[in-house]
């Protein structure tokens, strides 16, 4: 085999991990559980899980960094919230969750995603 066609195949081999690591081999991070968490939203929502306990009330305040139009609503379906992030203020809401599961969150056009997970 030329010296060509082994780089080719070290390259291609290269790529085929790095994209199986990036897409698949990123897991999400374990949270600690708290009652009072602080979401940054830049280009999604960091952290993107809270873990809460069930049956205490949780203050989530969310702080919008991101001009991005679409992280301007923050929505909690199951727990049917609606509220606006203005840009650089602080938003706290509070939740009290009372069974074990996951919630999911998104922004307006429900392009970026997060979760609470009550425990």
């Amino acid at each position: 085999m030329s010296i060509d066609k082994w780089i080719v195949l070290i390259g291609s081999t290269g790529l085929i991990g790095f994209i199986y690591w990036f897409f698949l081999g990123q897991k999400e991070k374990n949270s600690a559980t708290t009652t009072d968490a602080q979401i940054t939203v830049s280009d999604g929502y960091s952290p993107s899980t809270i873990t809460v306990p069930v049956g205490i009330q949780t203050k989530l305040t969310f702080t919008r960094t991101d001009t991005n139009s679409c992280l301007e609503e923050l929505i909690i379906p199951d727990l049917k919230i609606k509220k606006d992030l203005p840009l650089n203020t602080p938003v706290t809401v509070a939740i009290t969750i009372t069974s074990s599961g996951k919630y999911p969150f998104h922004c307006g056009m429900n392009m970026y995603h997060g979760q609470i997970i009550a425990k």
